[in-house]
């Protein structure tokens, strides 16, 4: 490819606006390129993106073919929410794992995915993997994006890392957030927006001593942004709330341990959700009952909202509570 007139000061700029669409290259993929040596100006190795380009400059990109994946297509049940030439939207049940790992090689929603679509999915990243953009934990429900061509695989990675997608969960936590407790309104990364919205800012990085645990830091890991908002109280004195959490970022574990930062950790979490007791008597049995036996996060992917990668329409996505929540919810309210 040749660099057009006037172009942005930097490399990785100045491809991304001059690499021709069918390569389907987006920026972050063009700057891991630029990084691995396979991009040539002139016949030269170019591997600083900020390197300065000029008009008629001679481009070459060296794409690594897809590699067959080693992962095993498996008959498993798939709820398709939406489906169309460029991806698919699916609800993954609460105990499935989104990818295969060690310890997890099967079962998972990838390798339903390989015997549903097969070939039919996305292989960004130089291995023929199904088009994974984004994660849930593999304890949470809820709803996700796969891309089954690349060029929607690249629109929709540009879109979760500039924080565009609208990702909205529902949680059972311990207690209640409530934005005028003073001692909420003290917990350092914890502010109030209008609408009684509970924000809760820090860094994120792996724990200290538990390297399987994510913790709350300031000035060091990445950055993270949820915003609460308390949707339902059950109990007298209050004992469980149900809330509505936003996700300007995402990170591992985000809301799981911002919630329990500010105190209020997740019914059944059984990494973040701490030894919190239900007062006694103050929720029906039936509820006790369900709250003890709660073997998971009450974690819910909610709603899910992008641009089409493609077509630039905006779509939005709901999924229901899943039973479990459910049934817990309806005996909270007793």
């Amino acid at each position: 490819m040749t660099i057009g007139a006037e172009p942005p000061p930097r490399l990785d700029k100045a491809l991304a606006r001059d690499v021709p669409e069918e390569a389907a290259l987006s920026r972050t993929r063009l700057s891991k390129l630029i990084d691995e040596g396979a991009v040539r100006r002139s016949g030269e190795v170019v591997n600083n993106p900020k390197a300065s380009v000029a008009e008629g400059d001679v481009i070459e990109i060296a794409v690594p073919e897809v590699a067959e994946s080693h992962i095993e297509a498996e008959d498993l049940p798939l709820d398709v929410r939406y489906e169309d030439d460029d991806l698919i939207v699916v609800m993954k049940p609460a105990g499935m794992v989104v990818h295969p790992a060690p310890g997890t090689p099967s079962g998972t929603l990838v390798n339903a995915l390989l015997h549903h679509f097969g070939g039919k999915l996305s292989g960004v990243g130089g291995v023929g993997r199904p088009g994974i953009v984004h994660r849930i934990d593999k304890d949470t429900s809820g709803l996700l994006v796969i891309a089954k061509s690349d060029r929607a695989h690249h629109g929709l990675a540009d879109q979760f890392a500039a924080h565009s997608v609208e990702r909205l969960y529902q949680a059972l936590v311990h207690g209640h957030p409530d934005p005028g407790d003073p001692r909420l309104r003290g917990v350092r990364g914890v502010s109030i927006e209008p609408g009684a919205v509970i924000k809760i800012t820090s860094d994120l990085a792996r724990h200290k001593t538990d390297r399987q645990k994510q913790a709350v830091f300031f000035g060091h890991g990445k950055h993270a942004i949820t915003r609460a908002r308390v949707l339902e109280v059950y109990g007298v004195p209050a004992q469980v709330s149900l809330v509505e959490c936003r996700l300007e970022t995402g990170r591992t574990h985000q809301i799981r341990v911002h919630m329990a930062h500010a105190g209020h950790g997740l019914i059944g979490d059984p990494v973040y959700g701490g030894r919190r007791k239900v007062a006694k008597g103050a929720l029906p049995d039936a509820a006790m009952a369900l709250l003890a036996g709660f073997d998971r996060q009450a974690l819910h992917a909610a709603v899910l909202g992008f641009d089409h990668p493609v077509s630039g329409e905006t779509i939005r996505f709901e999924a229901a509570l899943p039973t479990d929540m459910d049934d817990l919810i309806t005996s909270l309210r007793g």
